[in-house]
């Protein structure tokens, strides 16, 4: 027996069966949106994880090829590792369930979404986000829910409340928004330059239709819901905080917290522990859980400072931003290169320049996005935080904040008929102390301009955190937050953008929601922040856009032709086009609107290359000139190659001014003439002669 709930959100059909399907999960619901179906679960282990200090919850999003009636390409012809967008579509989930756990929940709990059918007018990223809530909201796993998710788009300045995806990939405006019944507790997104006016409205509009999908949540929990199970609490007895304060007084703490050296402090706490281990070398029980509780102990001094002190770690005033400092080309040979450091958070990005044929293909769920033309990388290594660690290649940290400072440069970047290229920057974490996702955006930015590439407009970003107190009002925003305030603080607001509008919203909060005078300020505080850092640090370094690209990236030379002269080009099985690539080395890359572009780094061999095809999908007339190669000799003439695949005759009267008896006592293979077009012979081959050439 089962039961199925339907409300109509945007204009279609929200379905959700409950108990059709996955019953021995501890929450599962199977939803439909349109004809988008996705399978969403949730279930937790009976026992606490021993000897951890964190909660242990993992988000999956699994895309089923079969869902838009594809067979997965590679040799198994099935799925492998999550895509890209996978991996970013579990990270906007997990970000507002999570601070709904219990903080002292240390049971494993995995959510799982499965896409089973795609309908291009309701995106299953959005389908999944509101399973999962319901099917932890229904589960007995504890959870402070519920909590619901819109997104929102924008088309010729209209807002559009879950657009469909051609709605999503073309307009202005890409937002996921998760609310609680109260709060805003989650925003994502990138935005073409959107004022901050107007992303308010799309944030309080998407927190509006919230409020609607919690109600029908609530009625699905009444109903079928099941009762929260207990579960071994983690938390940190009162009584050891009582015994650590007398060891290591307040004041202790905060001197040895109040530093901006990362090392220095560090150190203290070091000198700190190894006191309370010597305190506590007795109690196996408080040692256990000591390191936690030290944690703790930092946190609770630390908002102490700014909240009630005004006071932050490194001396800084709250909207105080660390020391700037950024310098281009830095790197040689590279096509481009920039350095932005903030305090402690140093950024090195590099820029490479290719053809559009080198754009990454993108095989998913989406039929609207077949490759990226712009690529950022970013890579976080051990050693930017001073740790000791294998590298095992870019996790889920990695690909979201590449994501990020890729989605904030897009609106910026110019089309491919203004700059015909495929575009990798990379990321290099040189030192890290807080938001190298906003110093990533900053240095990709110098890092762009210095390669050459005409971006419309700067684009800076920065991070505004958050101390809060026991009521709705008693708050600190903190512009600029280094680790610890993201650490011990309550928010990381991540906002990136151009004098002009926002390009990227990420908004990441430990609390259960946030009220709208804080998003406000935010919003404006990172508007300010950004302002300064182009002004002051950015356009010192480098202004605008270089002219040109540098000695060492690649041109490109893009020249128009006939779609119907692509065959000419192209030749049989490729072999006209594989030629001109032979002789000149270049790169030829062909548009099905006969735009043709060549690549190379020999200004020469490009002009030839281009000379080439100019020739092979020109129609010959009568007096034009050409430059051949005799290619073969026969008693009546010599054939003369004029292009790769192009040949004409020129007869043996039409050699010399005098009479000759053979063709070989002027010509022999392999000699380079010029030639003049005679127009085509009876049997419709090209006539060349090479006497009358002066004439012409």
């Amino acid at each position: 027996m089962y039961k199925t709930f339907t409300m109509e959100l945007a204009g279609r059909t929200l379905k959700v069966d409950i108990g059709r399907v996955g019953k021995q999960a501890n929450g599962c619901a199977f939803m439909q949106y349109g004809d988008t179906t996705v399978l969403s679960t949730a279930t937790a282990s009976e026992k606490p994880r021993d000897g951890i200090d964190f909660f242990p919850c993992s988000v999956e999003y699994e895309e089923k090829f079969y869902a838009v009636g594809k067979i997965p390409g590679g040799f198994n012809k099935r799925e492998g590792k999550a895509s890209e967008n996978a991996v970013l579509t579990s990270r906007v989930i997990d970000r507002p369930m999570r601070p709904l756990f219990p903080k002292d929940y240390r049971n494993d709990v995995t959510l799982n979404n499965m896409v089973m059918a795609v309908d291009p007018e309701c995106r299953p990223e959005l389908v999944a986000m509101l399973g999962t809530a319901i099917a932890t909201c229904i589960s007995d796993i504890p959870f402070d829910g519920p909590c619901a998710m819109t997104q929102m788009g924008m088309v010729d300045g209209e807002l559009i409340v879950n657009p469909s995806q051609e709605q999503w990939d073309n307009g202005d405006l890409k937002m996921t928004v998760a609310s609680t019944a109260q709060k805003v507790i989650m925003i994502e997104a990138g935005a073409n330059e959107i004022p901050e006016a107007k992303m308010l409205e799309a944030i309080y509009k998407a927190h509006d239709i919230n409020q609607t999908i919690i109600e029908f949540i609530n009625k699905i929990v009444a109903e079928c819901g099941k009762p929260k199970h207990a579960y071994e609490s983690c938390a940190i007895p009162e009584e050891l905080f009582e015994k650590m304060k007398e060891i290591v007084p307040p004041a202790e703490m905060e001197e040895a917290v109040f530093t901006d050296e990362k090392q220095v402090r560090e150190e203290n706490i070091r000198q700190i522990t190894a006191k309370l281990e010597e305190a506590f070398a007795d109690n196996e029980e408080w040692l256990a859980i000591l390191g936690e509780a030290i944690y703790q102990y930092q946190k609770k001094t630390v908002r102490k400072m700014i909240l009630k002190d005004h006071k932050r770690p490194d001396g800084r005033e709250l909207t105080q931003i660390r020391p700037l400092a950024a310098e281009v080309d830095i790197i040689p040979r590279v096509h481009g290169s920039a350095m932005f450091t903030r305090g402690q958070t140093q950024i090195c990005n590099v820029t490479t320049l290719a053809p559009l044929s080198e754009a990454q293909k993108v095989d998913g769920l989406d039929p609207n996005v077949t490759e990226k033309r712009y690529i950022h990388h970013y890579n976080f290594p051990a050693y930017s935080v001073g740790e000791t660690k294998v590298s095992r290649g870019p996790g889920r940290r990695e690909i979201g904040h590449g994501a990020l400072a890729e989605r904030a440069l897009i609106p910026v970047l110019p089309s491919t008929d203004e700059f015909p290229y495929a575009i990798r920057t990379v990321s290099e974490t040189f030192e890290s102390n807080g938001s190298t996702s906003m110093a990533s955006t900053c240095a990709s930015c110098m890092s762009l301009m210095a390669a050459g590439v005409p971006i419309k407009k700067m684009v800076a970003g920065i991070s505004c955190g958050l101390v809060t107190g026991d009521t709705d009002d008693d708050f600190v925003l903190l512009t600029d937050i280094q680790g610890l305030e993201d650490f011990f603080g309550d928010m990381d607001f991540k906002v990136t953008g151009t004098t002009e509008g926002i390009t990227a919203i990420q908004m990441d909060i430990k609390i259960h929601g946030l009220t709208r005078p804080i998003v406000e300020g935010a919003i404006e505080r990172c508007r300010e922040a950004r302002l300064f850092i182009m002004d002051t640090c950015m356009k010192p370094a480098i202004a605008a856009p270089r002219p040109e690209v540098g000695k060492y990236a690649p041109k490109i030379i893009s020249i128009q032709i006939d779609p119907e002269r692509i065959g000419d080009v192209v030749g049989q099985r490729g072999k006209t086009i594989n030629e001109i690539i032979a002789r000149t080395g270049v790169k030829i890359d062909i548009t099905d609107d006969g735009m043709v572009s060549i690549c190379g780094t020999d200004k020469e061999m490009m002009d030839k290359a281009v000379e080439m095809v100019k020739i092979i999908t020109t129609d010959f007339e009568e007096g034009q000139i050409f430059k051949g190669t005799v290619v073969s000799i026969k008693e009546f003439g010599a054939f003369i190659e004029f292009a790769p695949g192009k040949e004409g005759m020129v007869h043996i009267s039409k050699i010399a001014k005098e009479r000759i008896n053979h063709v070989e006592d002027v010509l022999t293979l392999g000699d380079k003439v010029t030639v003049v077009c005679l127009g085509k012979d009876k049997m419709g081959r090209i006539s060349f002669s090479m006497k009358d050439v002066s004439q012409r």
